[in-house]
């Protein structure tokens, strides 16, 4: 049981936790200005403003999203029917060899691709000699997109400046490349043609539309009185029916686990949560412990060096160096008898090269060992210094 003052800490714990989950639940989040140009995102530079009105645009045109890759979308010949559009919006777009074919394919048999995307270095772009670049000078300056189009006259030219990159096509094929759209400058019109943004490009039976502004269809900017813009942008495009590209966008949500084809596959999806529900299962029911903990002994200590470590310091320091060095020369014969076979009677020339041979030591080291266990045992008294020089001796022969 918690006492008093144990309580009083948890409640106030308590509460302040309660209170900072409801202060991160009701604050205002903070806007993501990220590119998504996704059809349902609401975020400034999210599209779902611009999806929402384009069947006004296009009354009598039917829209089917796709959120297939390009080239597995037009596979299918039944795509190519006649007077389609394909609508690719994003910030950035990129079109490898195998999607830029199928793309040429569609166009060639009287189709249209639209695309918007201020960077437009892609494989497409190099196939039919067009290309872009961006001005990254005049990031922050306000920019005045404008069409060629007589028909297009607003009280005032829409304008760009947040979030936006001034992206002009530096590269094209005059032959088959008609002019749309500008940027406004100071410049005369006849060298307009440095400030293109938006070109149609005539290839087989269709053509492509190229844009480099797509904040044009973002929320921020449709709502900020630049959607006559947009409009009159996409007033070039005749098509009875419109693909939207919904999968090369900068907002789609990609499930980056390494379990996606599982969840892909709906066999699959199922054999795994069948394979969770049963792991959870086993857990339950046999996961209690069958048997009682069984008691941890631990084995006997092996005391004997121990033993012999005490019984030498006693012996040295009674300073009975006769004794020890009595026992160790026993210890050592027995230890030649029991691992080398040799009879240890007799300690004399026929043994020391017997013993050398088998113990790998040279007859002279050998001799001299021997020859020293011998004056010791003949000796009446022993120093220390004696009982240290053949403990060395004993110890470099066993090495």
């Amino acid at each position: 049981m918690l006492d008093k003052r144990s309580k009083t800490i948890v409640y106030i714990f308590c509460a302040f936790l309660l209170l900072l989950i409801i202060s991160e639940t009701t604050r205002p989040k903070p806007v993501n200005w990220n590119p998504s140009y996704v059809a349902n995102d609401t975020q400034p530079f999210g599209s779902s403003v611009f999806y929402e009105e384009l069947p006004s645009l296009f009354p009598e045109s039917t829209f089917e999203t796709i959120t297939l890759d390009p080239f597995e979308f037009l596979q299918d010949t039944t795509a190519y029917k006649t007077n389609t559009a394909y609508f690719l919006l994003n910030d950035y777009i990129y079109l490898d060899e195998n999607q830029t074919k199928k793309m040429k394919s569609y166009v060639a048999a009287g189709n249209t691709v639209f695309i918007s995307s201020s960077t437009l270095f892609f494989s497409l772009t190099d196939t039919i000699s067009m290309d872009a670049r961006i001005d990254y000078e005049e990031l922050f300056k306000k920019i005045e997109p404008d069409l060629f189009s007589p028909s297009y006259a607003p009280d005032s030219l829409a304008q760009f400046k947040r979030g936006m990159y001034k992206s002009v096509f530096r590269e094209i094929d005059t032959l088959n490349t008609t002019a749309l759209g500008f940027y406004t400058s100071e410049k005369e019109e006849e060298e307009r043609i440095d400030q293109l943004n938006y070109v149609k490009l005539d290839y087989g039976e269709g053509q492509f539309y190229f844009h480099t502004i797509p904040e044009a269809f973002s929320n921020y900017y449709m709502l900020r009185n630049n959607e006559h813009y947009t409009a009159a942008v996409l007033s070039y495009l005749e098509a009875d029916h419109f693909y939207l590209d919904a999968y090369k966008k900068s907002g789609r949500k990609v499930v980056e686990s390494p379990m996606r084809f599982v969840f892909n596959q709906a066999p699959l999806t199922w054999a795994y949560y069948v394979l969770l529900g049963g792991l959870l299962i086993f857990v339950i029911f046999r996961g209690k412990r069958e048997q009682r903990i069984i008691e941890v002994v631990a084995p006997l200590e092996n005391t004997s060096i121990e033993f012999t470590r005490t019984i030498g310091d006693l012996y040295f320091q009674h300073k009975d160096y006769s004794n020890i060095i009595s026992k160790k020369i026993t210890y050592f014969l027995e230890s030649v008898r029991t691992r080398y076979y040799l009879k240890t009677e007799t300690l004399d020339a026929n043994f020391i090269k017997k013993l050398a041979l088998k113990s790998n030591h040279s007859e002279t080291e050998t001799e001299k060992l021997i020859q020293n266990i011998k004056h010791l045992k003949q000796k009446v008294l022993h120093t220390e210094a004696d009982l240290i020089e053949l403990n060395k001796q004993i110890e470099a022969f066993r090495l």
